[in-house]
C-alpha cells in the first residue's frame, strides 16, 4: 500500500508543470467611491505574456482582465478574472485573489488545449511606468506557479 500511494504522488508531481513568465499590460480604473476611509474601483487591463520557461507555453498569449479593488483604511484588496488566449485562439480563465501588492491566482475554466486545466499560483509587481496618459495605468507581473492539464 505505501509503495502504490508513493507511486501515486510521484506520478501526481510529475504531472504538474512549472510556470514562469511575465505579464505586461495597460489598463484603465474607474473610481466608485473615493473618500479617506475607503476607496473602490473597477480596473479593466489587457495585455501580453512573455514566457522565461524553455517550452515557450504561455508565450505570446494575450490577456483581458477585469476587476475590482478596495482599499479600507490604507489597506488594499481586489478580486479579478483573466481571460488568457493563445496564438490558436484556445483560451484559459484565472481567478485572482489581492492582498496588498501580491496577488495569488488560480485556473478556473479552459478551452480546447487548456480544458480542465487545474492548478495556480503568485503574481508579483516587477514594473510600473509614469502613464503614458490620464487614467492609464502601464505594468508587468511576474507570474510564478504550476499547472496540469487532464488527460
Amino acid at each position: 500500500k505505501i509503495i502504490l500511494a508513493l507511486f501515486m504522488l510521484i506520478t501526481k508531481v510529475q504531472a504538474q508543470q512549472p510556470i514562469d513568465m511575465i505579464s505586461c499590460g495597460s489598463g484603465t480604473a474607474t473610481t466608485i467611491v473615493a473618500s479617506e476611509e475607503l476607496t473602490i474601483m473597477s480596473t479593466e487591463v489587457k495585455g501580453i505574456n512573455m514566457d522565461n520557461l524553455e517550452k515557450k507555453i504561455f508565450d505570446n498569449m494575450t490577456y483581458h482582465m477585469v476587476g475590482l479593488f478596495e482599499i479600507i483604511s490604507g489597506k488594499m484588496t481586489g478580486t479579478f478574472c483573466a481571460k488568457y488566449m493563445d496564438p490558436s485562439g484556445d483560451f484559459f480563465v484565472v481567478e485572482i485573489s489581492q492582498i496588498g501588492a501580491e496577488r495569488d491566482w488560480k485556473y478556473i475554466y479552459g478551452t480546447g488545449k487548456w480544458k480542465g486545466i487545474t492548478g495556480g499560483g503568485k503574481a508579483i509587481p516587477i514594473t510600473r511606468g509614469k502613464p503614458i496618459s490620464p487614467g492609464t495605468s502601464q505594468h508587468c507581473f511576474k507570474i510564478t506557479g504550476a499547472y496540469e492539464l487532464k488527460k
